[in-house]
């Protein structure tokens, strides 16, 4: 389905973004990988302005053009009483910054039809105590999205994606755990990734500017004490 088609994914390495990658390789994708962890792919912090313009050029003259730019990088969680200024900074230089950036470098670059994912999260809507970072980070790529959206029209598609639970590890999970989802399971990489490619494929030529939540439904479930068995503790 992606034979010939160059994919550039951040954060590829593991969790989410390997299972994305894998995914693209699969349909006969071309996969340009950058993410701080070792590795055969582009090893280096996306923090770093000279390291994306490193990486951008090095895929720029391996292949001449990209097709589908996946922002997945992992931004720092860190909540408001332990956050310094520098780690806030961070964070948002990698859940950003950094997605803004290798968008500006790659748009010379992109074949017709293509195609950007943003990977938020739903905490761009919902939270814990102490996220303060990263649901920053996170909210504010969903708001780029439909950003770029306009100022690409015509030319590249730009959506998000905004994961709810998503183990990594592909544990099966029951009770609670489970049951608090109204799909009754807890989602992994696979749920994500089917969505990306849908989104990066020709069958999503009428969508961009969205975001996408893909939480078996978890914020829309309304939970009140002594609801369904549910109690406050």
């Amino acid at each position: 389905m992606f034979s010939g088609k160059v994919a550039v994914i951040t954060g590829g390495a593991n969790g989410i973004g390997k299972c994305i990658a894998d995914e693209f390789r699969k349909n006969g994708a071309n996969v340009c990988i950058i993410d701080k962890a070792d590795g055969e792919h582009f090893v280096g912090n996306i923090s770093d302005k000279a390291v994306l313009e490193s990486f951008a050029d090095k895929v720029i003259k391996k292949h001449g053009y990209i097709d589908y730019l996946i922002n997945n990088a992992l931004p720092l969680m860190k909540g408001i009483d332990q956050c310094s200024y520098e780690e806030f900074q961070y964070a948002l230089s990698v859940g950003v910054t950094a997605p803004f950036y290798l968008t500006k470098l790659f748009m010379p670059y992109f074949n017709d039809g293509g195609s950007i994912i943003n990977i938020s999260s739903s905490r761009d809507r919902m939270s814990q105590p102490q996220t303060e970072s990263y649901t920053a980070a996170k909210g504010g790529i969903s708001a780029l999205t439909h950003a770029l959206a306009v100022s690409l029209a015509g030319k590249v598609r730009v959506n998000s994606i905004s994961p709810g639970w998503i183990d990594t590890n592909y544990r099966k999970y029951d009770g609670a755990d489970a049951l608090q989802q109204p799909v009754g399971r807890v989602g992994d990489p696979l749920d994500i990734a089917n969505m990306v490619l849908f989104l990066c494929s020709d069958k999503a030529g009428f969508l961009t500017g969205e975001n996408i939540c893909i939480d078996g439904g978890m914020t829309k479930l309304m939970i009140y004490h002594g609801d369904n068995g549910w109690e406050l503790k």
